[in-house]
């Protein structure tokens, strides 16, 4: 009885979470898995057979993540950030600067990863569990560490073969 318990609240937080993404994504183009809390914001366009396990979105920028993305647990963008630099105060003043992030298709984020604005990340990338992303990282890439630098490639041939043949999970 207890393990059917289990089974039944996992599969309504799992409605819930889903619903919730549902009900505030700008677009959404196909299947939506949400296995963990998640947060977006009304600029969030979601591609198909898009998978969250707890991903949140900080601030007001446009999200566009492709089809085919996977994300760990504990992962967050931000895409608002103070104004320091032009600012009329110090630190910074009471505006923000705004910047859009983008995710290619077949990408998937390892856990707690961290995705500041103003970056694209390339189909079919990789990013290591607790990194933090500041730059653009190229297509095919596996990138890790603070801040994310790739470290490998991934076999850009036998990607294509298997995305020809259309085998995503």
């Amino acid at each position: 009885m207890k393990n059917i318990l289990k089974k039944i609240f996992k599969l309504f937080k799992r409605t819930l979470f889903t619903f919730i993404v549902k009900q505030k994504a700008k677009q959404i183009k196909g299947n939506l898995f949400v296995n963990g809390h998640s947060k977006i914001n009304k600029n969030t366009i979601l591609g198909h057979n898009v998978h969250f396990n707890g991903l949140k979105v900080y601030g007001r920028g446009k999200i566009e993540i492709g089809d085919n993305f996977h994300s760990g647990f504990g992962c967050e963008f931000i895409t608002d950030f103070h104004n320091y630099d032009t600012g009329t105060k110090i630190p910074y003043d009471e505006t923000y600067l705004i910047k859009d992030i983008f995710i290619e298709d077949n990408v998937w984020l390892g856990s707690r990863v961290m995705i500041l604005g103003g970056v694209t990340i390339g189909e079919g990338t990789i990013i290591q569990a607790g990194s933090v992303v500041v730059t653009d990282i190229p297509k095919y890439s596996i990138a890790g560490g603070h801040p994310a630098k790739v470290f490998k490639q991934r076999d850009i041939d036998h990607y294509e073969k298997l995305k020809a043949l259309k085998q995503f999970c």
